[in-house]
């Protein structure tokens, strides 16, 4: 998704812009529709969204399923690694390591973040921190999804 920054810094300017957003992000990547996220923010190195509690994503329990969480939390690290990665690199994500920490009972906010620096030093592996947070402010869901960031090859002009 090229210039994701500035897609959302152009359509956040108008009414429902964020509504607008996130159904655009959703569609370049379907998958992600399926827990229909709605982003709060995005920017370089930090990007939030909520997931509705609704029956769609609830497990047996009536609780959001943890698999609905992930997904949120990689269209979270998603659009924060297309905010972030500078214009000479790619990146592709290689791994998730994740720890359910509490039931998922209420909507919930998924969020991803990264240190600026990590982005232009050597080390391909680019650890994004995500979490995904309950209503009242308890953590349901915390880990690492790694990134393997590398230099984009060279064009045949």
């Amino acid at each position: 998704m090229a210039n994701v920054m500035d897609l959302y810094q152009q359509v956040t300017r108008l009414p429902a812009g964020k509504r607008i957003f996130s159904e655009l992000f959703s569609r370049k990547a379907p998958y992600f529709a399926t827990v229909r996220p709605r982003f709060v923010e995005l920017r370089p190195n930090y990007a939030e969204l909520r997931i509705g509690k609704r029956r769609g994503v609830q497990n047996h329990l009536g609780t959001v399923h943890v698999i609905a969480i992930c997904n949120g939390l990689e269209a979270a690290m998603g659009s924060l690694a297309e905010a972030s990665v500078p214009a000479h690199k790619r990146w592709i994500p290689k791994g998730m390591d994740v720890r359910y920490t509490a039931k998922a009972t209420t909507d919930i906010t998924c969020i991803a973040e990264t240190d600026p620096d990590a982005w232009n030093g050597d080390d391909p592996d680019l650890p994004v921190r995500v979490r995904a947070v309950r209503e009242d402010g308890v953590v349901v869901v915390e880990g690492v999804i790694r990134l393997w960031v590398t230099e984009k090859p060279a064009r045949a002009d």
